[in-house]
């Protein structure tokens, strides 16, 4: 065989191997909290994220340091209105079509279907909605992949038992994850338990409606309130396989691996550490144990959990996929005192990488490292359930939205995918973050845009909520069209 000839035959199999399954899911991705708007309607009640306020007093309620949590006449709260996906869906999921959905990532809120969260029958109005909304992307063959907790605890809970500080939210939660499981069978067939389950331990009221007392062990009360997560997180695990067996059920995690800062020990150590923190709960949703190095750190963090012997027995019950989000790498260091205020998840600057607007790492690599350690560690399937970059989009003069830099970022981010698949990590699907402009949740901003659709709303709350198709729009059409093989 000449030179010329091996060289094409190496170049096809590499090829061949960078190539995604013809049954790679692709779609985008948005959350109840941050898009549905309509908090009062049809008896939906009140929930953690309902009383989270724009401005400078947001930070404090999200860690759990603001007791009185009463909402305020004279504050904004972004989730009240959000995009007003509850009256929008029909349409916003007609351009999801348009681009090519196969999938379509999006939320239930628990206060729709239980208002309150603990009472005896679900709210009708809540599963009607989201009936219509998983028949309307059933309608286009979209395939709904559901978070049944993304940030949205009832307050109920919250005000009368601490939420999940309390070993009650377990049957609260089964019993709506059961609702909701029967109620939708044959229409949802993919399902995650609560959305970036690490946050509980970075941003504790936001990720699991924990508001602190003051003296008490912010340590001890998280990894309760974790414990209390894991073990509804597996019950719901166990009776969603009951119900059908052909649903599939993940984790998620908020994701991206820490660099350490330099090569010294001490920062190759912290960077080890932080990795197991934010790792904690997927190693127990995909392996149905607590890790060893818990028994350490609970000793040094004076951490006592109260446990029931049959817990343990429950948490055996794992997921089928480890699904995660992914926008940014992290760097660490033995001395965290320059610490990024970027995100909850806090991280030192790393100087070999461009930044967003917000101040996140760009790092495409990044992506394929965390997808090999998660599918090298847990060897289950993986879905890259967030991806995306918040920037200030503008309107030109002639209507358009020229959002080339998104267009880059996600260009190179599907590359890095795609170099993982090649590297032997089995995904299942790649939804974006976000469909559609909605709210942040790390800052309540409008201006933090993600979508491939604009969504005319300002910070202020002002806007008509005009949709209007993004230059990424069309060009993401293509992506999906292609099967991945024409991003340029």
């Amino acid at each position: 065989m000449t030179k010329e000839k091996t060289s094409l035959s190496t170049r096809k199999a590499f090829e061949e191997q960078l190539a995604l399954p013809a049954d790679f899911l692709w779609g985008g991705a948005i959350s109840a909290n941050q898009s549905e708007g309509a908090y009062r309607a049809d008896g939906k009640g009140l929930s953690t994220v309902d009383v989270i306020p724009h401005g400078s007093n947001r930070l404090k309620v999200k860690l759990g340091l603001e007791e009185n949590l009463a909402l305020d006449p004279e504050a904004y709260y972004p989730s009240h209105e959000a995009i007003d996906f509850y009256h929008t869906y029909k349409s916003d999921i007609k351009l999801m079509a348009e681009m090519g959905f196969k999938v379509f990532r999006t939320s239930i809120a628990w206060t729709r279907i239980f208002p309150k969260g603990d009472e005896a029958a679900p709210n009708q109005k809540g599963l009607e909605f989201y009936r219509s909304v998983f028949e309307e992307c059933r309608k286009y063959d979209i395939e709904p992949l559901v978070t049944l907790c993304h940030f949205d605890t009832p307050m109920h809970l919250v005000d009368t038992i601490g939420s999940w500080r309390s070993r009650e939210m377990i049957n609260h939660f089964v019993n709506y994850a059961k609702t909701c499981f029967e109620a939708f069978d044959g229409l949802v067939k993919y399902w995650l338990t609560f959305n970036e389950i690490n946050i509980l331990l970075h941003s504790p009221f936001s990720g699991a409606g924990l508001v602190f007392k003051p003296g008490e062990n912010h340590d001890l009360v998280k990894y309760q309130a974790a414990h209390h997560v894991l073990v509804a997180s597996s019950l719901a695990t166990k009776l969603v396989h009951e119900i059908n067996p052909e649903n599939q059920i993940g984790c998620m995690l908020a994701g991206g691996d820490f660099y350490p800062e330099t090569c010294r020990p001490d920062d190759v150590w912290a960077a080890l550490n932080k990795d197991r923190e934010n790792l904690f709960f997927i190693d127990v949703q995909v392996r149905g144990y607590y890790p060893r190095y818990t028994k350490r750190l609970f000793r040094e963090k004076k951490i006592d959990l109260k446990t029931e012997a049959a817990d343990f027995e429950i948490l055996k019950h794992t997921v089928d996929f480890v699904s995660f989000s992914y926008y940014a790498s992290r760097c660490a260091s033995h001395q965290m005192t320059q610490s990024s205020e970027a995100n909850v998840v806090k991280s030192l600057p790393n100087p070999y990488l461009e930044k967003s607007e917000w101040g996140w790492a760009i790092d495409p690599l990044g992506l394929r490292i965390t997808m090999n350690t998660l599918y090298d560690r847990y060897q289950k399937p993986l879905f890259l359930v967030e991806n995306g970059l918040g920037a200030k989009d503008t309107v030109d003069k002639d209507g358009q939205v020229q959002d080339d830099y998104r267009i880059a970022y996600l260009r190179d981010h599907i590359k890095a995918m795609k170099e993982a698949i090649a590297d032997g990590v089995e995904l299942l699907g790649y939804t974006t973050w976000s469909a559609i402009d909605l709210v942040s949740a790390s800052t309540g901003e409008m201006s933090k845009r993600y979508g491939f659709i604009y969504v005319d709303k300002d910070d202020t709350n002002q806007g008509t909520l005009k949709r209007i198709k993004k230059k990424s729009f069309a060009w993401y059409k293509q992506v999906i069209a292609s099967h991945g093989e024409d991003s340029d």
